[in-house]
């Protein structure tokens, strides 16, 4: 009797942990001016409250020279307010901004209507199917010393990456001023359940995901972050875009790759402009 493929996960790379929060105004909307200085007045107290000294020597090396930024978003056409999305290098740091931010005027006008916390994240379908395989065939299993070993070469020389970096670093939009966020679930329903395909399998749905979005390279700046374990939802997607037209145009080709259509589930989208600062 064949034994069905065993199901794994794929080893990832972290880098910044990430918070969005919504919210909507909580008493009369302040105008544009009002609101553009309240949130220069916020960005600054941001910046002030500077990152908590980390306690982790690992993470110390991993993180980049800039302790991450924050970016507030005026919704357009959602039943909130203002989005704010909050880039930095700790948990730790994240709860330091959260708690900067509560002290600020813009801060007292709005009430909150909800968070996302999740982390940067590279999933490394390719690498860790491969080392699975190359266990098999020498007669060892994934996570032996073999297997580890290489593994930490291999995630070293992707993490050193100028293109990882760029994901799990990502810098500022400076000319793409639309943003687009949604949370995002793997199906785990009868004879759809993503969890249990094999690793190979999804490996192969994922690179061809993969070649979708980068058909919008120059177009959208896609930040993917991982929340399993930190929220309801498994993953969110931030885009940044000069055009809006452009969120619209790739997540319907996404939604039409294999992935999606047979395994993603969708979350509410949150929409809108940064405010300028």
């Amino acid at each position: 009797m064949t034994m069905p493929p065993i199901a794994h996960p794929p080893e990832t790379l972290e880098g910044w942990y990430t918070l969005h929060q919504i919210f909507r105004f909580d008493k009369a909307r302040p105008d544009e001016n009002r609101l553009a200085g309240m949130t220069k007045s916020a960005l600054t107290a941001l910046t002030a409250r500077g990152p908590r000294r980390s306690t982790s020597k690992t993470r110390a090396k991993q993180a980049p020279t800039r302790a991450g930024w924050s970016c507030f978003v005026r919704l357009i056409g959602s039943t909130s307010d203002v989005m704010a999305i909050h880039f930095r290098a700790s948990i730790d740091d994240i709860g330091v901004a959260q708690d900067a931010f509560g002290t600020t005027a813009l801060s007292r006008t709005l009430a909150p209507v909800y968070t996302f916390l999740s982390v940067t994240e590279a999933g490394l379908y390719h690498i860790t199917a491969e080392l699975a395989r190359a266990a098999e065939a020498r007669g060892g299993m994934v996570g032996d010393a073999d297997y580890l070993r290489t593994l930490a070469g291999r995630a070293t020389a992707e993490r050193e990456s100028a293109h990882l970096r760029r994901r799990l670093y990502p810098e500022p939009p400076t000319d793409m001023p639309y943003v687009c966020f949604y949370p995002m679930s793997k199906r785990r329903d009868a004879g759809q359940n993503w969890y249990a395909l094999a690793l190979d399998e999804r490996s192969r749905l994922m690179q061809a995901h993969g070649i979708t979005g980068r058909r919008y390279a120059g177009k959208v700046q896609q930040v993917i972050t991982g929340a399993i374990g930190l929220d309801a939802w498994e993953w969110g997607v931030t885009l940044f875009a000069r055009d809006p037209l452009d969120f619209k145009k790739l997540v319907t080709d996404m939604r039409f790759d294999e992935v999606s259509a047979k395994y993603a589930e969708f979350g509410d989208f949150y929409v809108g402009r940064i405010i300028p600062n």
